[in-house]
C-alpha cells in the first residue's frame, strides 16, 4: 500500500513538473569553445518541427530550430573558455530532439604545468596555464614502484596563469611528484614529474619475525629513535590489511602467516608465528 501511495506523489510530481516547465530538454556544464548539434524530428502528425525554442542561460537564441538539423552557437553569447552554460531546448507534445554533442559542454583536461618546484616546508607548488573546464587535479608521489594518490586539489578551470599548492610528505632520499587530472573522456592528463631531494634519514623496521609482539615500530637507521612514515601492509594475497602514517603498525589483530610491507621508500617482509 505504502509503495502505491509513493508511486502515485511521484506521478503527481512529474505531471506538476511538466506543466510548470513544459517539454524542454536541460543541459548544464562549461563552454568549452564549441557549438552544440540537435536532430529536430518533425512534430506530432508530421507537422512542423519539434524544437519551439532555445535559451542559453536565460536568454532567447537567434537559432535557426526550423529545420531537420540545427546548431546552438555558444560562441555568438560572448562566453569565455571556462564559463557556466545552462542550455534549455523547448520542444512540442510527441516529439523529442536530440542533442549529438553534449560532452561539449564537459570540461576536458587542457592544463600545461609551465612551473612546479617544492619549497624547504614541504609544499609542491604548481603554476599551469590554457585550463578549459574545472576539474580536480589528483597530487601523486612515486614510491614503491608505482605512483601513489596523496591528494586532491580543485582545479581553477581558467585560461590564464593559475596557482596551486599541496602540503607533501617526503620520504627519505629522492622523491618525485606529479599531478594528474582526467576528463569525460576517461583519459589522464598527467604532468612532468618534479624532484626533491628530501634530508630525512632512512627508515627501518622490527621485529620482522613475529610471535609476541603486537606491533611492528619504524625507526631511523642506524639507531633507536621512532619515526612516522607511510605505510602499507599487504597479506600473501596482495590484499591491503594495514594503511596509515605513524611510527608503528598494530599488528595484533592480524592472524598468523607472511606479509610484505611498503614503507618510507622501501618494501619488506614480516611474518607474524
Amino acid at each position: 500500500m505504502k509503495q502505491i501511495f509513493l508511486y502515485a506523489i511521484a506521478l503527481l510530481f512529474m505531471s506538476n513538473n511538466v506543466r510548470a516547465q513544459g517539454n524542454v530538454i536541460i543541459l548544464e556544464g562549461n563552454y568549452q569553445g564549441k557549438a552544440l548539434y540537435v536532430q529536430n524530428p518533425f512534430g506530432q502528425g508530421g507537422v512542423g518541427f519539434c524544437a519551439s525554442e532555445v535559451k542559453v542561460n536565460g536568454n532567447i537564441t537567434t537559432d535557426e530550430t526550423n529545420s531537420s538539423a540545427f546548431e546552438i552557437d555558444l560562441k555568438a553569447h560572448k562566453l569565455n573558455i571556462g564559463d557556466k552554460v545552462e542550455v534549455k531546448i523547448f520542444y512540442k507534445d510527441g516529439c523529442k530532439p536530440k542533442v549529438l554533442n553534449p560532452e561539449v559542454l564537459k570540461p576536458r583536461s587542457t592544463f600545461e604545468v609551465v612551473e612546479m618546484t617544492v619549497d624547504k616546508e614541504g609544499i609542491l607548488n604548481w603554476k599551469t596555464k590554457s585550463e578549459a573546464g574545472k576539474l580536480a587535479f589528483v597530487v601523486e608521489q612515486f614510491r614503491w614502484n608505482k605512483w601513489v594518490k596523496i591528494g586532491e586539489v580543485e582545479g581553477k578551470g581558467t585560461p590564464s596563469i593559475n596557482d596551486y599548492s599541496f602540503k607533501v610528505t617526503p620520504h627519505s632520499g629522492k622523491n618525485q611528484f606529479r599531478v594528474r587530472q582526467t576528463d569525460y573522456s576517461g583519459q589522464p592528463r598527467v604532468s612532468q614529474a618534479t624532484n626533491y631531494t628530501s634530508v630525512l634519514p632512512e627508515i627501518d623496521f622490527a621485529p620482522t619475525r613475529i610471535s609476541k609482539e603486537r606491533e611492528i615500530t619504524f625507526s631511523q637507521k642506524g639507531n633507536s629513535s621512532t619515526i612516522e612514515t607511510s605505510f602499507e601492509v599487504y597479506d600473501q594475497y596482495g590484499n591491503v590489511v594495514k594503511k596509515g602514517y605513524d611510527s608503528k603498525v598494530d599488528i595484533s589483530n592480524l592472524p598468523k602467516g607472511s606479509y610484505f610491507i611498503n614503507y618510507d621508500n622501501k618494501m619488506g617482509e614480516f611474518s607474524k608465528k
